[in-house]
């Protein structure tokens, strides 16, 4: 079978390629350059650029799905939205879907991503094939895991556009089924979780049943679940979470549950996990009133950058006598041997509850070739770990400072042998975050395709909020 066209409109790739690369000679040099893109999932502010923003308008869309092959050729601005609408009416889906659906394949893959496939599959950039990359000398070149630019593909993960934008890439699929059973699994003890974790990622099975997809959520130390999920032709029914109902919640109500796999992969968009109650969607007559389509994270996001903007919150808070509030947003991966005393600390000393968990394990190579590391994001092949995410906001102690807890959270982090991801506030000194995240690797890559340091450096990106 040939491979499919899926956009019935032709897309101009080069045409769009050429216009990038107009509107980058466009900038004068000095100012930075970031893209003009109307959605953003990131959470860390920056100051406001003064030069217009990369025209990616044309790189939104998907190229071509091959059904045999099982790949998909993408365009590095196309959301995961429209990536999973191409793909599974060919019964396929990228092995990791992150869980927000305007996620864009290239932010996924400069910016890292994660998902409940993310146990067997690895991180989104670990399926990719090839991609073309706009670098910051203005050329468009070709990485692969080999060849002339195999230092470029692998620096490009975690690299946060200082190195360039991806306009394409290539990146396998896997099959799916038309729904996902669902186990909730509780636990009363952390360990216990961990060694499930454990004994799930080594047989990709639980209980005599196979598993394909598997996360979690924290209530408590001493209430805990892991939501174990199995691809299945068959479901006697589904349950909606669109509507009326809440996800999350559903873990503590329901042993058994199924849901379609469209709706399975964006089971934590509706409510952008459980943080949707700040804006009171939550709330039963609320939820009545506020519309299905304005139920996602893109809206809530675009409200808080609202809130970022003006402090209409935080002014209430002063004039109620509150104190002011410190913003914990954060995704970090703790070694799984590790990750029950991480969240007894992070229960103790920061409260923040409920924390997402999922576990994840870079991608087992399918021959004998070793393991690839990934240099500026280093996790170690063969070590399971488990991401913690926790979003939302503490008070700030008295004689404390805003930035105290994010603080304290880097440093138990790196102490317990793990990493943090860098799309929220980061406070490493710039040693610290050089030994972190591939400093060397990241200086050496960055002076063959951006010479003359047009694009923002990394650190200046996630730390200096340049």
């Amino acid at each position: 079978m040939c491979a499919v066209r899926v956009d019935h409109h032709p897309v101009d790739h080069d045409g769009a390629v050429a216009r990038l690369r107009r509107s980058y000679a466009a900038v004068p040099e000095g100012e930075p350059v970031r893209l003009a893109k109307r959605t953003s999932n990131l959470f860390r502010p920056r100051n406001a650029p003064r030069a217009p923003g990369l025209d990616v308008s044309g790189l939104t869309g998907v190229l071509d799905v091959d059904p045999v092959a099982r790949t998909a050729d993408v365009q590095g601005m196309c959301t995961y939205e429209d990536l999973v609408d191409a793909t599974l009416p060919h019964g396929l889906m990228p092995l990791v879907v992150p869980q927000l659906r305007t996620i864009t394949l290239g932010g996924a893959v400069t910016g890292l991503g994660i998902e409940s496939t993310s146990f067997r599959n690895g991180l989104p950039h670990e399926s990719v094939v090839e991609m073309d990359v706009l670098t910051g000398a203005g050329e468009v070149v070709t990485a692969r895991p080999e060849g002339e630019h195999a230092d470029l593909f692998a620096a490009f993960p975690n690299s946060l556009g200082s190195l360039g934008y991806a306009t394409r890439l290539r990146i396998e699929l896997q099959p799916v089924r038309r729904f996902v059973a669902l186990r909730n699994v509780r636990f009363t003890r952390l360990e216990a979780l961990t060694d499930a974790i454990a004994e799930v990622t080594a047989t990709r099975s639980w209980a005599g049943e196979g598993v394909d997809a598997m996360d979690g959520v924290m209530f408590s130390p001493g209430e805990a679940y892991l939501t174990l999920g199995t691809f299945t032709d068959h479901a006697p029914a589904v349950s909606d979470y669109t509507g009326q109902e809440i996800y999350y919640r559903s873990l503590r109500r329901r042993t058994r549950d199924a849901l379609t796999t469209y709706d399975y992969l964006w089971r934590w968009d509706t409510d952008w996990f459980w943080c949707s109650a700040a804006f009171g969607v939550q709330h039963p007559v609320v939820r009545r009133i506020w519309p299905a389509r304005w139920r996602r994270s893109d809206v809530y996001h675009r409200l808080v950058r609202l809130e970022h903007r003006h402090g209409v919150a935080a002014r209430i808070d002063r004039l109620r006598g509150q104190p002011a509030r410190e913003r914990v947003v954060q995704d970090v991966e703790v070694p799984l041997d590790r990750t029950a005393e991480f969240l007894r600390w992070f229960a103790r000393t920061v409260g923040m509850t409920p924390v997402w968990l999922c576990p994840l394990r870079l991608r087992e190579p399918s021959g004998p070739e070793s393991a690839r590391a990934w240099p500026l994001y280093p996790l170690r092949p063969g070590q399971d770990y488990v991401n913690v995410g926790f979003w939302g906001s503490v008070p700030i102690a008295d004689g404390a400072a805003d930035g105290d807890v994010n603080r304290m959270i880097e440093r138990t982090v790196s102490e317990s042998g793990g990493h943090k991801s860098l799309y929220s506030d980061a406070y490493y000194d710039r040693e610290s975050f050089d030994r972190l995240y591939g400093g060397a690797t990241w200086r050496q890559v960055k002076d063959r395709y951006d010479p003359d340091h047009r694009l923002t450096g990394l650190y200046e990106k996630a730390v200096a909020r340049q």
